[in-house]
């Protein structure tokens, strides 16, 4: 039985995440855009451009509600592309390239969010920087 539950709009729906809020009309209309996806081990980044690579949209695991180590996780990126991709579909995009950087665990799920709201892609690059050499390593500590 328990107690019932009232939700008022804009408040915090599935444990502690705030509710999207996307517009349904959007003033620029765009066909073809560009989806940059950073990964880190503690958060996920998406950022939608047009062609030129201006801004569309952005979005965070930490800016939609998400707090310390479930920034990083794979349902926080899956939601954060979700909401990049409602966004991108109200603006009429119809198709993406996708550009990954980084190593966390949000590279995929971030993408197959924002592919869930109807919108192709038609390639994906990764430009993870990789170290030549790297830093000289720390001398042996003595004893």
């Amino acid at each position: 039985m328990g107690k019932k539950r009232i939700v008022k709009t804009g408040e915090s729906t599935e444990g502690g995440v705030k509710a999207p809020v996307v517009s349904s009309v959007s003033k620029k209309k765009v066909d073809v855009g560009t989806l940059f996806v950073q990964s880190t081990y503690n958060n996920t980044k998406l950022v939608l451009t047009d062609q030129k690579g201006n801004v569309l949209a952005t979005s965070s695991s930490g800016s939609i509600g998400f707090k310390g180590a479930k920034k990083g996780t794979p349902f926080a990126a899956a939601k954060v592309g979700e909401i990049i991709g409602s966004k991108a579909s109200a603006m009429g995009m119809k198709e993406a390239r996708v550009v990954v950087k980084g190593v966390g665990s949000g590279r995929e799920s971030g993408i197959r969010g924002f592919i869930s709201k109807g919108i192709n892609i038609t390639s994906i690059k990764d430009v993870t920087p990789i170290p030549h050499n790297g830093p000289k390593p720390k001398k042996p500590r003595r004893v």
